[in-house]
């Protein structure tokens, strides 16, 4: 790690541009229908990899594998392993995870407001 001094000489704008790319990359990770997903079942409680594949509906064990770890690489569920037999696994989401989900409940909350406003354009769009 570099010293106090190299780090004051950071420019803020290499923050800013760091802070974009991974926004970016972070929006990219969740914006699939499996993610947003996990993230409203998960954010209700604690559950286990099965109840969370029961709850889905739909998706396969490899696809939730994938969405859970890359949720994970991004701070937003934790994994919690106990050491039975079988293994039992918990998923909970974190702070980070917390937050993003009333982002997407606020996203969610949108749509309901301008619903018949995005209805009457899309219907019009298709009439050009």
């Amino acid at each position: 790690m570099g010293t106090r001094q190299e780090i004051s000489a950071i420019p803020p704008d290499a923050d800013l541009a760091r802070a974009d790319s991974l926004a970016r990359e972070i929006f990219s990770d969740i914006a699939n229908k499996w993610a947003l997903l996990i993230i409203e079942f998960v954010g209700q409680r604690t559950m286990r990899f099965s109840e969370l594949r029961d709850e889905i509906g739909g998706i396969s064990h490899k696809m939730l594998t994938q969405n859970l770890r890359t949720l994970e690489r991004n701070g937003l569920i934790t994994r919690k392993v106990y050491a039975t037999i079988p293994p039992r696994v918990e998923y909970t989401l974190t702070e980070a995870g917390q937050a993003l989900r009333t982002v997407v409940d606020g996203m969610c909350g949108w749509t309901q407001h301008y619903l018949s406003h995005i209805e009457t354009a899309r219907r019009d769009f298709g009439q050009v």
